[in-house]
């Protein structure tokens, strides 16, 4: 079985409708776990909009958005924790939405996130749509709505406008729109870090859209209704090699620019993470932290959680590369997990941090799609109302997200 096995004719219904039920689902998900929030938080006399929009990363955005860069606090233990951590297009699209609409910027980042939350909805089903079908880009859709920490997608972070902006790039890698795709991965690269995730996948796809011209070479330009397991869809070299000069601008240009502006060249950015102990080590310190649960009985039941959510996204994944999923997306998720679960500190975060690798949650979907319609929605709806009362209880710890 190829990649590209399980893909469906072209459908000609406008892709607004198409995507409709998914989106509907996908509002009623997250309007529901607004409302537990607002219950939750109202019995412990929160408010569950400060929560959204006015606490822990929203506030450094915000920050960003209304003074620029430049701002750092000194904690007692001698770690410095700079603004120059968080990426500018967030901070950016507030400011925007700020100056044109008169909003706070703490509210223009809500309403950011809420936009971005169903872009990222509405590509996520274009994409798994692309590849299995309707039926699978609305269980995928759903599933990525009713995630433990699915209320981070309501939520003034950037992780929402960060899988709108990956999703769509890797739907315009699967049907041959490089320079669409390459401009996506330069945005996803001014989002967040991890958009060395998207730009890795516009790379892969596109040097193996070069090796299946050099093997076919009297196939180049064909169109096949059935979608065969290729990249280039008819493509012209220079669109290719255009959108993957693009792909890494973003994300290149801006450690670049924290590197000149902290005068400590091309690695500042690291030292600027290395101020917040956020870094790189393969998983050492988080396996640490997991072994570090087995000291006493109550956390010993959370770090049998932590394993079994790590298998569970090692099978998940596994099964993706077993039924075939597009190399895209299997590099996209790959970069994605590993930046995540290797990353060296903010453990608690790591859930939302995996949220962007949606592409995990394929196998699942398939499984849901093949339910009766009554019975998946008997399942998606019953997942949703646990999602959000964790949410909501999630939300009102103390801790940050």
């Amino acid at each position: 079985m190829t990649d590209l096995d399980t893909r469906v004719a072209p459908p000609r219904t406008p892709a607004l409708r198409r995507a409709a039920p998914a989106l509907l689902g996908y509002a009623a998900v997250r309007a529901l776990g607004l409302v537990a929030l607002g219950v939750w938080s109202g019995a412990r006399d929160k408010s569950a909009y400060t929560l959204l929009t006015a606490r822990w990363d929203s506030l450094w955005y915000t920050r960003v958005a209304e003074l620029g860069y430049g701002y750092e606090v000194r904690l007692p233990n001698g770690d410095v924790h700079s603004n120059l951590a968080f990426f500018p297009l967030l901070p950016w699209l507030e400011r925007l939405l700020h100056a044109v609409t008169s909003l706070s910027y703490a509210d223009a980042g809500f309403v950011v996130g809420l936009l971005a939350s169903l872009a990222a909805a509405w590509g996520i089903f274009a994409v798994a749509e692309w590849v299995y079908g309707p039926r699978v880009g609305v269980c995928a859709v759903l599933l990525w709505a009713v995630l433990p920490v699915g209320i981070v997608q309501s939520m003034a972070y950037s992780e929402s406008l960060f899988t709108a902006l990956a999703a769509w790039s890797l739907y315009a890698v699967l049907t041959g729109r490089w320079v669409s795709a390459g401009a996506l991965a330069a945005l996803a690269g001014l989002t967040r870090p991890v958009g060395l995730a998207v730009v890795a996948a516009v790379w892969v796809a596109g040097v193996i859209s070069f090796v299946q011209d050099r093997s076919a070479p009297g196939t180049h330009g064909a169109h096949d209704t059935t979608r065969a397991p290729s990249f280039t869809t008819g493509a012209p070299v220079w669109r290719r090699a255009l959108g993957m000069l693009l792909a890494p601008l973003g994300a290149a240009g801006y450690v670049l620019w924290v590197g000149h502006h902290t005068g400590r060249g091309p690695l500042g950015y690291l030292d600027v993470q290395a101020g917040w102990r956020n870094g790189f080590d393969g998983g050492y310190a988080f396996a640490r932290f997991v072994v570090d649960k087995f000291t006493s009985f109550p956390s010993a039941l959370a770090g049998a959680g932590l394993i079994i959510g790590v298998a569970l996204l090692i099978w998940l994944y596994v099964t993706g590369v077993r039924q075939g999923q597009p190399v895209a997306l299997l590099v996209y998720t790959g970069v994605v997990l590993a930046l995540a679960l290797c990353a060296s500190s903010y453990f608690g975060s790591k859930p939302r941090l995996l949220m962007p690798a949606f592409p995990v949650l394929f196998p699942l979907a398939r499984a849901l799609a093949r339910l009766r319609t009554s019975r998946s929605l008997l399942v998606t709806a019953g997942v949703a109302v646990a999602a959000a009362v964790y949410g909501a209880f999630w939300l009102n710890g103390s801790g940050p997200p």
